[in-house]
């Protein structure tokens, strides 16, 4: 440290020796730890190695699923081959949810190779889907699954592909006529009859895509598959002039927001949707509830409603009155435990459970997107260090007796995504090792013959033979856009929002303008059914062009606090040295393993 000092007229040079003692290491706050040191750091060259590593990755899960899987749903990497939806076992959940038979890694991952810069491949995926996907298919889906991964990719790579300002590059289309637009509206068209013939006006789980509610469908859903429709179904809307979708999206949160508890203020994660009772208590950030907080959120940065802002802020309070654990002030002291968020009776706030999930690695880059940063890195760096002890996520971890509860690790995005949120608010470089660790466990630990296979077990790490669609949508996307300061995504970063499945919509003032029209469920017992006036309002939508326009909001709602700023922030450790040690050990993750 040099530091000009005078006396008098004559200019003085004092230097400020360092001393690299180890026994005053962490005494002296001039003294740089070797290790602290190249924590905070990464070169250009190791940033450019990162960024080819998942290129390449990337291209090796896609490339494979185009060769042996497609037009099937899903890659199995291991036998390299297809996976569709499971007719044989209707009752196959897991499976069925998800795959309805309509080609879904292809589509799910349409804007990832916009956001890789690949033209050629887009538009080549973008005819390949305009061809051949239908769903006219006789597939039973949940409502949720296929509005995050199908509708939402459609409607993204729809404005990507008719986008004349090439605002991502040159990915405009001139023979593009809307097909992808047309889809997602069929799509929205046969989810319409899960919103038709329950009491409370929240829709059923699952739909058949042929037949609409088959007899014998549940009658019991989770609060984030109702409640995290409202980025798609408003967007939809918004591209096509027809108001219903986002009318029904919005009552669906209403009704749930109306039934939180009047004492704590926090929502079950299952309801009954014919008697609008919570089934189910539990009230957490992660399965069940996490994607209903995000879009929240999301809903007043993209289209600006108050009542969405307002929501989401009275529903952080109680996160932070009820599920949080731990010292009040997470950065700038070691004393206390570090802060946890656990999951609560949702009557009483009291602690329900001993685990979290992976999905709660998500909320991070929420905290992020609201400007409370220091609550994000000190919520991260629970999760970083969960990762660090097992190599990859487990779905669940029992905080009490520091072991999974449930050990599978299917290529989940959501500790990438809070990684890329935090960096890309405090450009930390301890992010970007974050990232390139869990770029190279990845690559370890799940790379087979044909792909990348879900983790059966974290503790044996045992492989099962599926990669779903989100490891190419969001995983990679995430990780990629880590280490790409360049794309056009980071250049042009507040003009873009992130679906929970990872698509880009963007933020401008058209999507703002509410649609109009008349609203055909303000007749709830007209005797044409849903579904057939569903297909009447397809006949008669019209498409319209999507240009960009200026932007209108800066993602970050919020003043971001210090970390968002402050040199120690942005050149050293997140949090102090022995605050970090202290989570890790708590977690059983030794200190070598991550210094």
């Amino acid at each position: 440290i040099l530091k000009w000092w005078s006396r008098g007229r004559t200019p003085m040079l004092l230097l400020l020796l360092l001393t690299t003692s180890v026994a005053l290491r962490g005494k002296n706050p001039f003294i740089v730890d070797e290790n602290e040191w190249r924590l905070s750091h990464f070169s250009s060259s190791q940033r450019a190695s990162a960024l080819a590593k998942t290129r390449e990755m990337f291209y090796f899960g896609y490339d494979n699923y185009m060769q042996w899987a497609w037009p099937a749903d899903e890659l199995d990497p291991i036998h390299c081959t297809g996976r569709g939806h499971d007719h044989a076992r209707p009752d196959n959940i897991n499976i069925n949810d998800v795959l309805g038979d309509y080609s879904l890694t292809l589509v799910d991952t349409l804007d990832t190779l916009a956001v890789m810069g690949d033209v050629s491949s887009f538009k080549q995926a973008v005819r390949l889907v305009i061809s051949t996907v239908t769903f006219d298919r006789n597939t039973t889906v949940q409502v949720f699954e296929a509005t995050i991964r199908m509708m939402g990719s459609l409607l993204s790579a729809h404005l990507i592909a008719s986008d004349e300002s090439r605002i991502l590059g040159d990915f405009f289309m001139p023979d593009y006529e809307g097909e992808l637009l047309d889809l997602a509206r069929d799509l929205a068209v046969r989810l319409m009859p899960a919103f038709e013939g329950t009491s409370t006006g929240l829709p059923y789980p699952r739909v058949n895509l042929q037949r609409g509610v088959l007899p014998g469908t549940i009658n019991e859903t989770c609060t984030a598959g109702a409640g995290s429709l409202i980025l798609e179904f408003s967007l939809l809307s918004r591209l096509t002039g027809d108001p219903i979708y986002a009318s029904l999206a919005r009552r669906i949160n209403r009704i749930l927001w109306k039934m939180r508890n009047e004492q704590t203020g926090l929502l079950g994660n299952v309801v009954d949707i014919q008697s609008g009772s919570w089934t189910g208590y539990v009230s957490g950030l992660g399965a069940g509830l996490d994607s209903f907080y995000e879009y929240l959120l999301k809903a007043f940065i993209m289209f600006g409603e108050e009542e969405d802002l307002s929501m989401f802020n009275e529903a952080y309070a109680a996160i932070q009155s009820h599920m949080r654990r731990g010292r009040v002030a997470c950065t700038g002291t070691t004393r206390g435990e570090h802060p946890i968020y656990v999951n609560v009776d949702a009557r009483d706030g009291s602690t329900a459970n001993s685990w979290i999930d992976a999905l709660q690695a998500a909320f991070p880059a929420v905290q992020t997107l609201a400007g409370d940063v220091d609550e994000a890195i000190c919520h991260h760096l629970v999760y970083y260090g969960i990762w660090k002890k097992y190599g990859v996520l487990p779905e669940r971890y029992n905080w009490l007796h520091k072991s999974p509860d449930v050990a599978f690790y299917p290529l989940r995005p959501e500790l990438a995504e809070s990684t890329y949120h935090l960096y890309r608010a405090t450009k930390n470089p301890f992010y970007l090792h974050v990232g390139a660790e869990i770029l190279e466990s990845i690559d370890e630990i799940t790379r087979v013959q044909c792909g990348f296979a879900t983790v059966h077990d974290v503790r044996t790490r045992e492989l099962e033979d599926r990669m779903e669609s989100f490891f190419l949508s969001e995983t990679m996307k995430y990780l990629y856009l880590l280490f790409d300061d360049a794309n056009p995504v980071n250049v042009h970063g507040e003009r873009f929002i992130f679906s929970t499945e990872g698509h880009l919509f963007p933020l401008a003032k058209r999507t703002r303008t509410k649609a109009t029209g008349n609203g055909w469920l303000s007749h709830p017992r007209d005797t044409v059914s849903i579904r057939e006036q569903g297909v009447e309002i397809l006949k008669r939508l019209a498409r319209e062009a999507t240009v960009e326009e200026e932007v209108v909001v800066s993602p970050y709602l919020r003043k971001c606090n210090e970390s968002c700023s402050s040199p120690i922030g942005k050149f050293g450790l997140p949090i102090e040295r022995d605050a970090m040690a202290a989570v890790f050990e708590s977690l059983g993750v030794e200190e070598h393993s991550w210094l």
